[in-house]
């Protein structure tokens, strides 16, 4: 009986190549405690124990299920290569390790990365021998020195407040391919809605130099244009003509397919497969815009935790159904919280016309330390540019929460500012949001987090925003925190009611007594939000409990808590800027 590989789906579906394996399954693995593993030449050596990647080892799914601090881990996989990639270049891709991973390959150094939440891959051929063959990887992890980005992972021993069960180690999945030394390693597709053109960046190896770039657009089957160029540097440029123009919409994941094929004397060196989706995003009169139109932004906080798999989804349905169960509730999107969330995940929210903010795992970095940024920055700007092309993300936020850096969040506007510089760079076509919840020091959007429980109380706080009066729960305790200077607002955090059976478990406020009470306090705050013409959307703490924070409109095990249809009619109503 052939063995079950898990998570066996394609990982990177904007750019796929037909010659690849999947590496998921048992690996070999190990705890190092001391950390010495190195200077033992574990890279050399076979273990003893066994774990199922790409589960990571606190969870059940990974056979292990050890929860205590890992500082260091190591993995070992014996791998072959078949006969038929023999003259291609074998390159070995790790979706996500947390944190810092270096890679062996038949003992040999092969490539190293710092940051648990982003891709990175090594061109191992070189190293690779005819018989034999296995790779090594090394993960070392530390969420309590306050130099890492680890998210709502705990830095305590036990799972506490919004802090939950650690990841350690590979998360994603693991996978080779081969191909050509002249190779796509990376699209960047922008849309221009006006003209009906796809502007296409497309990153290449330098062996492509003097070789032809083609790209082929279709849609639902039928060629929609086509666009070619020589190239001369590692990003050629493409546009597009659309013959036809399908609007990616909220709840409408109109998507084209692209083929880009690479060209030399007559010969095929690549050919990938991508799509796109044809929309715009834009802020104006202090609204959010899709397309030209006003969208009231219904959002649910989505933290990318599972039961059995801590960060990553048993299977690929799992992340579609997250989704799924999302619109079922009346939200048309999500902010992907304190975590980086996977390109499968994107893929369905692309699929479904779902709208997502992209956000980094800040917590657990100190970044009133202006060092900080060199841990932070590389790796943001990796998610940027991994998810760039992905139609479902409107919006960039690289940081939550900031105030309580041990230095104070006064200390941290040159991290704050510098991020936010450097993402608006690379992304013109987005808004940035540099950190949601406080001390804005230069954004786009004033963003708001406010858990009052007492609708009377929450209308006069924001009913005079229109004069430029901000009193979100932070600045009514400090009012010098932040300056409100005339940005669309949004309210990025409210509600977190607790609605569980039992007594163990928090939420926020007090629990209401019974689900009518449960049902009227979660429409009064919504329709106040709803209501505000000042504001251009919600999001609502949560989508489905974590742990011990049992505040979700589902179980942690993704069942509903009441009947969908009553917060979907609450939630899908016209709002006031909609009008």
């Amino acid at each position: 009986m052939a063995v079950q590989i898990p998570r066996n789906e394609y990982p990177r579906p904007q750019l796929v190549r037909e010659n690849w394996i999947n590496l998921n399954g048992e690996w070999q693995f190990e705890i190092d405690d001391s950390c010495s593993g190195k200077q033992r030449e574990y890279n050399k050596k076979s273990f003893d124990g066994k774990i199922t990647v790409p589960f990571c080892p606190e969870s059940k799914l990974s056979g292990i299920g050890h929860t205590d601090f890992m500082n260091c881990v190591w993995y070992r996989k014996n791998i072959e290569i078949p006969a038929d990639w023999s003259g291609k270049r074998v390159i070995l891709h790790f979706g996500a390790v947390d944190y810092k991973a270096t890679v062996y390959v038949n003992g040999k150094f092969a490539t190293e990365h710092c940051g648990g939440y982003t891709p990175f891959c090594a061109d191992i051929t070189d190293l690779l021998q005819e018989s034999g063959n296995y790779i090594t990887l090394c993960a070392e992890d530390s969420v309590r020195i306050g130099k890492q980005p680890s998210g709502k992972q705990s830095h305590r021993y036990e799972s506490f407040g919004c802090f939950y069960t650690r990841t350690t180690g590979i998360w994603q999945t693991v996978w080779m391919e081969c191909a050509d030394a002249c190779r796509v390693v990376g699209t960047k597709f922008t849309s221009d809605i006006d003209s009906s053109k796809l502007l296409a960046e497309i990153h290449v190896t330098d062996e492509c130099v003097g070789a032809t770039l083609k790209i082929s657009t279709s849609f639902e089957g039928k060629a929609t244009g086509c666009a070619e160029t020589k190239i001369f540097s590692a990003q050629p440029f493409l546009c597009v003509d659309l013959s036809e123009l399908h609007l990616w919409d909220v709840g409408c994941g109109n998507l084209y397919d692209a083929e880009i094929i690479i060209e030399k004397d007559g010969k095929v060196l690549d050919k990938v497969q991508s799509y796109f989706g044809m929309r715009s995003v834009a802020l104006h009169k202090k609204a959010f815009m899709i397309n030209g139109r006003k969208v009231f932004g219904r959002w649910v906080l989505d933290q990318g935790f599972y039961p059995d798999g801590i960060y990553t989804a048993p299977s690929d349905e799992a992340l579609k159904n997250d989704i799924i169960y999302s619109m079922q509730l009346g939200f048309n999107g999500a902010r992907l919280h304190e975590k980086v969330f996977e390109p499968r995940f994107l893929y369905w929210a692309d699929k479904l016309g779902y709208l997502v903010w992209g956000e980094h795992a800040n917590w657990g970095l100190d970044v009133s330390d202006a060092g900080a940024v060199v841990n932070f920055l590389p790796e943001w700007l990796e998610a940027v540019e991994r998810d760039y092309s992905h139609p479902s993300i409107i919006g960039w936020c690289p940081f939550n929460e900031t105030w309580d850096a041990p230095n104070g969040a006064h200390q941290c506007n040159e991290v704050l500012s510098t991020v936010f510089k450097a993402t608006k760079a690379y992304d013109k076509t987005r808004p940035c949001i540099d950190v949601s919840g406080n001390y804005h020091v230069i954004t786009d959007i004033f963003d708001v987090h406010d858990y009052e429980q007492d609708p009377e109380k929450f209308v006069t706080y924001y009913k005079d925003a229109k004069n430029l009066v901000v009193m979100d729960a932070i600045k009514r305790r400090e009012p010098n925190r932040q300056i409100y200077r005339g940005e669309p607002l949004f309210m990025s955090e409210y509600g977190g009611i607790r609605l569980s059976e039992g007594e163990a478990g928090w939420g926020y406020g007090n629990a209401p007594k019974n689900v009518e009470e449960f049902i009227d306090r979660y429409k009064k705050l919504t329709d106040i939000l709803l209501d505000n013409e000042c504001f251009l959307g919600f999001c609502y703490t949560q989508l489905y409990d974590v742990e011990q924070e049992v505040n979700g409109l589902m179980t942690y095990e993704r069942k509903f808590k009441l009947d969908p249809k009553i917060f979907y009619d609450i939630n899908t109503r016209k709002a006031a800027i909609e009008d």
